[in-house]
């Protein structure tokens, strides 16, 4: 890990009119860590993710990526091809095109051949055709969603259908995932697997990871770093151990005894 952060979220303030969802938030998420991000429900969280991934600008602050680029000036469109990946609380895949399909679809910001060398499939085309197909074949190992590989997506059950968007960021090949409560939803057993392929991916891929997600257990378990916001404002900030002990953090989130 580098002495620059990856990610610094330096003073962001949000507001939409009168309401203020974010109130001068400052952390910094240091290169190959999962930082987790968490908060009571209406906290700010996703508001927060959508700064990061300029669906959102904030009316004041800066969110530096990788120490140059300020994204609370990019464009949006510039979001993936700079390496950062997204999945949301509410799955935002194509319903009516199979796992394959939906993971080939993340691929076109690698794609390089024009559309008309594209419908020929000849030469150069058919070539980085193969070279992403290889590319999703693979993520369909590591992810073990074989069996479902030529299923309709809108057919799947919830868990599978969270575990194909995961597989879609990762088609990204990004430097940074954001994920927005990838296991809201699911049984202790699915769980159990999405936190599993999230450990894999930050371990054996490098791929660092900004995670929203109300299982404490799963959060104090597998975060090297958590944040945690209330009320639009940062309450705390450190290891899963001293978050979990401090007295604010206890009042707001955890609850008291």
């Amino acid at each position: 890990m580098g002495t620059t952060p990856l990610l610094a979220v330096q003073n962001v303030e949000l507001s939409f009119g009168s309401n203020k969802v974010l109130k001068n938030v400052s952390f910094d998420v240091a290169e190959g860590t999962i930082h987790s991000i968490i908060g009571p429900n209406g906290a700010g969280k996703t508001s927060l993710l959508n700064c990061i991934s300029a669906f959102y600008r904030p009316q004041s602050g800066q969110i530096l990526y990788d120490g140059t680029t300020d994204l609370t000036k990019t464009p949006p469109t510039q979001i993936a091809p700079m390496g950062i990946a997204r999945t949301f609380q509410n799955i935002a895949l194509y319903t009516g095109l199979s796992t394959v399909d939906n993971l080939m679809a993340a691929r076109h910001i690698h794609m390089r051949q024009n559309s008309l060398a594209s419908m020929l499939y000849w030469g150069a085309a058919k070539r980085e055709e193969v070279a992403h197909r290889a590319v999703v074949e693979e993520i369909i190992d590591f992810l073990e969603i074989n069996a479902i590989r030529k299923s309709l997506v809108g057919a799947l059950p919830y868990g599978l259908r969270k575990r194909i968007e995961l597989g879609r960021a990762l088609a990204l090949e990004p430097k940074l995932m954001l994920l927005d409560e990838p296991m809201a939803g699911m049984n202790s057993e699915e769980k159990e697997d999405i936190a599993r392929f999230i450990l894999d991916i930050h371990e054996r891929r490098g791929i660092t990871i900004v995670l929203i997600e109300h299982d404490m257990g799963v959060v104090m378990d597998i975060s090297n770093h958590v944040t945690v916001i209330d009320f639009g404002k940062k309450i705390g900030d450190g290891t899963p151990d001293a978050v979990s002990a401090s007295p604010e953090v206890i009042r707001a989130y955890l609850g008291e005894e």
